[in-house]
């Protein structure tokens, strides 16, 4: 009979080692659960969990930049149209103009204070950006880091009122002088807003290059602590699998010639 529970045992012994190579092969690990090994196990879940999180920081990072670009690229056609603007405005103040050539660069300083308006409209994802409702908050793996979009709305820089009424007035010397001003200042104000978003953005690529190289090393890190060497799995596997054949062929032997001895004792 204890040749018969050495069999046995002999047996689950193989097939425990057969199933626990499939499962090394299969998931590509070592440890596929914390009964191969619970410490090894934690240390490689904990990294594979920041890599996850790296992961997602970079992916926050990248979106925020691309968010960022929408509303450069709508903060850029208004320093142009400010720019514009304010050429505009220097060509009214030439003693040189007629009424009527001043009345005609009114019409179009309206229009690109108008224009100006649309540049602030640009959206992203649903979002406004530029009419001084948003504040942009990029979740990363070293914390946090929020991005202030300023008013660029042609109310928010000053060039109409809050009744939509234009504050530049052509109509004499003193108003275009104070025009030039106006827009002046709203081009500062266009200016700065074009810089921070590009010191932002600049951070941001810097940031999601550090998460890509992080990711890199981590990964390649819990890769060699924890992959399975699958050639060698594999040599394991058919070792197993030889010795689990005897076991079963000795476990049935062995029974057999229990039965013959207990019906000769019968």
């Amino acid at each position: 009979m204890s040749l018969y529970v050495n069999s046995l045992s002999s047996l689950n012994r193989t097939q425990s080692a057969v199933n626990q190579s499939i499962q090394k092969i299969a998931s590509g690990t070592q440890y596929p659960s914390a009964s191969y090994g619970p410490s090894a196990y934690a240390v490689l879940t904990r990294m594979y969990s920041n890599v996850d999180t790296i992961s997602q920081s970079n992916s926050n990072a990248q979106n925020s930049n691309a968010m960022l670009s929408t509303a450069s690229g709508g903060v850029s056609s208004t320093v142009d149209a400010l720019s514009s603007l304010k050429e505009k405005l220097l060509s009214a103040a030439n003693g040189t103009n007629q009424g009527s050539d001043v009345q005609a660069i009114s019409g179009e300083v309206n229009q690109t204070v108008s224009q100006i308006s649309d540049n602030a409209a640009v959206q992203f994802n649903g979002q406004n950006l530029l009419n001084g409702s948003k504040s942009l908050t990029v979740a990363g793996d070293n914390g946090y880091t929020k991005i202030n979009l300023g008013n660029m709305t042609a109310q928010g820089l000053g060039l109409v009122d809050q009744n939509g009424k234009s504050t530049l007035d052509l109509s004499s010397s003193e108003g275009i002088s104070k025009a030039i001003d106006t827009v002046s200042s709203a081009l500062d104000i266009a200016l700065g807003q074009a810089t921070s978003i590009g010191t932002a953005q600049q951070g941001l690529a810097y940031s999601s290059e550090n998460y890509i190289t992080q990711a890199e090393n981590l990964t390649a890190a819990a890769s060699t602590t924890g992959d399975t060497d699958i050639a060698s799995e594999v040599s394991k596997l058919k070792s197993a699998q030889t010795q689990d054949a005897f076991s079963l062929y000795a476990t049935k032997l062995n029974m057999h010639n229990n039965a013959a001895v207990l019906s000769l004792l019968q």
